[in-house]
C-alpha cells in the first residue's frame, strides 16, 4: 500500500492592485533605449559615488603617511 497525499485546498491568492496603499504598480513595458539609458544612469550614479569613497579614502591615507613619517623620525 502507498500513502495518499490529499490536496490541502489553497487559498486563492489576492490580486495587486494598484489603486490601494502598499499595492504594487501596473508594469509598463520599457523600450530598450529606456532600458540602455536607466543603466546608463545608474552607472554614471554609481561611479560618482566611489569616486566620492575614494577621494576620502585618499585623504585618510595621506593623514596616516603623515603620521607613519612623524613616527619613524622619532
Amino acid at each position: 500500500m502507498t500513502a495518499q497525499k490529499q490536496a490541502e485546498p489553497q487559498a486563492p491568492k489576492p490580486a495587486a492592485r494598484s489603486t490601494e496603499k502598499g499595492g504594487r504598480k501596473p508594469w509598463k513595458k520599457k523600450t530598450p533605449t529606456a532600458v540602455v539609458l536607466e543603466q546608463i544612469d545608474r552607472l554614471r550614479d554609481d561611479v560618482t559615488k566611489k569616486e566620492d569613497e575614494l577621494k576620502q579614502a585618499k585623504k585618510q591615507l595621506q593623514k596616516l603617511e603623515e603620521v607613519r613619517k612623524v613616527l619613524e623620525s622619532t
